[in-house]
């Protein structure tokens, strides 16, 4: 189970980090970013 949750982890942040740098517009790089600290931030606090 914790090779599975590592797994959807790896996947959601490559695919955050993707459209990140894929995106144009200003304020939807920002939404992302913020998306991703705060997804981080709980990766981090959970363990």
């Amino acid at each position: 189970m914790f090779i599975v949750y590592h797994l959807i982890i790896f996947y959601l942040v490559s695919h955050f980090i993707w459209y990140l740098f894929r995106e144009n517009e200003f304020w939807k790089r920002v939404s992302v970013a913020l998306v991703l600290i705060m997804f981080l931030l709980r990766l981090f606090l959970i363990k």
